[in-house]
């Protein structure tokens, strides 16, 4: 912030450098930093309506001048020293003259964004083709000044205006020249104040455009799965065995745990209220449905698209920064048939396994709290299993199973290949495949609940 200079400061009377208010004024002498030994830092503070302070700094010593606000922005103007205080609190004010001047004043800074946005918004632009906007009493000007001033121009020029800037500062010229170069980029970011209705079909075109590309790629990739089923040579079974062991067999230790958790903790809960009816037994069709048709089905699908579903987005995405689609294009491959049916079939053969890995975990968990805390034995519990829990509940969570593995694969791939620009998009897609494919999981499991529901399934 403090820019060095080399100047002499001296008083009309004795000139002590450490008195402050002289009566008989302050003189300053500038010198060019080769006739000058001593190096000193200063600022200038607006102080009030009438005068102005320097700050001037030499190693540990300090002093304070006063002299008339005239002077201090004489010294702003022509020796670029820096200058804050209560100038920077001017709310800014744009003034139409009547010779099509447009006048700018006062502070373009982030505090007065809002104040600045109202103002250039509210106002009627005159109705000429040549512009010319004074912008010399501009005292100050951050990054957010700047921008508001170059989308005015920009909307100006859009149309049909010719605008010019006349008495733009220096440091304040150079600020523009920047966000001129990055505009690309900050103009997506400016908030735009629309009419409702213009929000709400820019969000219905925008979601429309998202639902399209996503069924164009769910149907690109049936016709391969066709195709792959009719020729199963074209299935790259290298890739599919190598994802169904890492999303598959490395897969095992943990579905089982939290499996076998699930169980504990459902036998756990329905032996509070079922010890106190006497109806100890019946922990078994409470263990048992619940596992067979939700939990375990649900379970392994949400495990899978939080530690698959986002490697297959990270990987195909990571792919597609790095130019390796392109390359993988280049040599005639289809990507499709390369990167995301292996994956899918992968997924839709391991997760009706690890659910069946659930079931069994899940029962044993339930099975050990029924002993422990309702003294219901081992035979007990498998013979009301058999007689209580049908097949049927198992074969609804086994069949929900491959759905479920086909939503978290498409879903993660195509937020992988949605991926665009830097790495940092990587992560924000690999988000959004995971949090889309849960919610879709739980989605597509209500709906077949309330089917089932309706068949008395």
């Amino acid at each position: 912030m403090w820019k060095k200079y080399d100047f002499l400061v001296g008083y009309l009377r004795g000139g002590n450098f450490k008195k402050k208010n002289p009566k008989s004024g302050v003189l300053i002498w500038f010198f060019k930093k080769s006739s000058c030994r001593r190096k000193f830092c200063g600022v200038v503070q607006v102080s009030g309506h009438s005068h102005c302070s320097l700050f001037v700094l030499e190693k540990e010593r300090k002093a304070r001048l006063w002299f008339p606000k005239p002077v201090g922005y004489l010294l702003t103007q022509f020796f670029r020293l820096p200058m804050t205080g209560t100038h920077q609190n001017r709310p800014p004010h744009v003034l139409i003259m009547d010779d099509a001047v447009i006048r700018c004043e006062g502070s373009w800074i982030i505090p007065h964004l809002t104040m600045l946005n109202t103002l250039l918004t509210e106002i009627q632009w005159p109705l000429v083709r040549d512009l010319v906007w004074d912008v010399v009493n501009i005292r100050a000007m951050d990054t957010g000044g700047a921008i508001v001033l170059y989308r005015t121009i920009m909307e100006l020029r859009s149309k049909g205006h010719q605008v010019s800037l006349e008495g733009l500062r220096p440091e304040f010229e150079e600020l523009m020249q920047l966000v001129s170069s990055h505009w690309d980029r900050v103009h997506p970011a400016l908030p735009v104040k629309e009419h409702k209705k213009k929000n709400f079909k820019w969000w219905v075109s925008r979601h429309t455009g998202h639902m399209v590309k996503a069924l164009a790629f769910v149907g690109e990739a049936t016709v391969h799965v066709f195709h792959s089923l009719r020729r199963p040579s074209l299935i790259r079974w290298r890739a599919l065995f190598h994802s169904l062991d890492r999303d598959g067999y490395h897969a095992l230790p943990i579905t089982g745990l939290l499996a076998f958790l699930m169980g504990v903790v459902i036998a756990y809960q329905g032996a509070e209220q079922l010890r106190q009816f006497g109806a100890n037994i019946f922990v078994v069709d409470l263990v048992g449905i619940s596992l067979f048709r939700e939990i375990s089905p649900l379970i392994v699908a949400i495990l899978i698209a939080g530690r698959s579903g986002s490697a297959y987005a990270a990987q195909i995405g990571t792919m597609k920064v790095t130019e390796e689609l392109d390359a993988i294009r280049t040599l005639g491959l289809s990507p499709m048939q390369l990167l995301v049916l292996p994956r899918v079939f992968a997924l839709v053969i391991a997760v009706p396994l690890l659910t069946v890995y659930a079931d069994i975990l899940g029962v044993i968990g339930g099975a050990m709290v029924a002993s422990s805390q309702l003294n219901v034995s081992g035979v007990e519990f498998v013979g009301r299993f058999e007689e209580s829990v049908a097949l049927r509940h198992f074969f609804i969570g086994i069949g929900k199973a491959p759905c479920f593995a086909i939503i978290i694969a498409m879903v993660s791939c195509y937020q992988g290949f949605q991926i665009r620009g830097n790495v940092d998009d990587v992560g924000r897609r690999t988000t959004i495949g995971v949090v889309q494919s849960i919610f879709l999981v739980i989605v597509f499991d209500a709906v077949c609940s309330i089917i089932f529901s309706w068949w008395n399934i």
